[in-house]
């Protein structure tokens, strides 16, 4: 859907310009060759500069993570309906094994989580590395006797923005790219206009050319800002965001356990706090979890 997006950027702007001029396209093409002259030196420009100055402004590893959130042009949600699923169902088997044989029977899970017969049951959730640490962690804080849902939440709140604001990074990043973006086609076409007033003994037919060349730079600025440079900012940002709420569902069923809430109704309650598009129904859950094999 997203490269849809990108092929509609391209048909409306073109298209518009061509609609303006009456479609008369020796004059459109002629126009547009202007463009294409003028393109490489300005894009140079433009999105080099540009690119530089996020080198500058990021350390590698956060230039490695806003490399990574590139997939959001092609998965905007970093979990799926399934990946839900798969952790409903974990928590559910947590949660069952805690009410019948108590915290202390989780010790072995949580302090091996690799070789879990509980976690591994569940691949979808097993494979997330930072999820299952961040569930290991606060079941063992409730092993150890921390069973305050109070404190727990706090806690969990702390890490969880902290995590958001790591995640969120690229979004943020990528943003202020494009927010710079529209201000360095300004400095590509003050250099054409400067390459233009060299030449000022030119014929003006000349002298437009080279004009018009020069604009080419603001227009280009403008125009990755908003059609490209900044939608991309935001889809990242939107994945960041459903990354996050992966965190959260795992929060909201570890508080409505421990405030003694039984394990189909704790899971009920994460179910219920996910967004529509990845939410399951309650019958699809319910029949999952009662096909899941006994805990142990």
């Amino acid at each position: 859907m997203k490269f849809i997006g990108i092929l509609l950027v391209f048909i409306f702007t073109f298209g518009g310009l061509l609609v303006a001029m009456g479609f008369d396209f020796a004059h459109f093409l002629g126009l547009l060759g202007v463009i294409l002259k003028a393109l490489p030196g300005e894009f140079m420009i433009i999105f080099g500069v540009a690119v530089a100055a996020f080198i500058i402004a990021n350390s590698s590893d956060n230039i490695k993570l806003t490399l990574s959130y590139m997939k959001a042009l092609k998965e905007p949600n970093a979990f799926s309906k399934e990946d839900y699923m798969d952790l409903l169902g974990m928590l559910y088997s947590v949660f069952k094994l805690a009410r019948t044989k108590g915290w202390l029977a989780m010790e072995q899970h949580i302090e091996n989580p690799k070789d879990s017969s509980v976690f591994n049951n569940f691949p979808r959730f097993a494979g997330n590395h930072h999820a299952v640490v961040f569930l290991c962690d606060y079941l063992r804080i409730i092993s150890l006797g921390s069973e305050n849902p109070h404190e727990l939440e706090a806690l969990m709140d702390e890490e969880i923005e902290t995590l958001e604001a790591h995640e969120s990074h690229p979004g943020h990043s990528v943003q202020t790219m494009a927010d710079g973006i529209p201000a360095l086609g300004i400095v590509a076409a003050v250099l054409g206009v400067i390459k233009t007033m060299a030449s000022i003994s030119e014929p003006p037919e000349v002298l437009g050319k080279m004009i018009g060349s020069a604009l080419v730079g603001t227009f280009l600025g403008v125009w990755l800002s908003y059609g490209f440079v900044g939608p991309i900012a935001g889809a990242m940002t939107h994945r960041a965001h459903t990354k996050i709420m992966y965190y959260k569902c795992i929060k909201v069923g570890i508080l409505a356990f421990l405030q003694g809430a039984a394990p189909q109704v704790a899971v009920e309650f994460a179910r219920k706090f996910l967004p529509h598009d990845v939410q399951p129904s309650f019958q699809e859950l319910e029949n999952y979890v009662n096909e899941l094999p006994a805990p142990s």
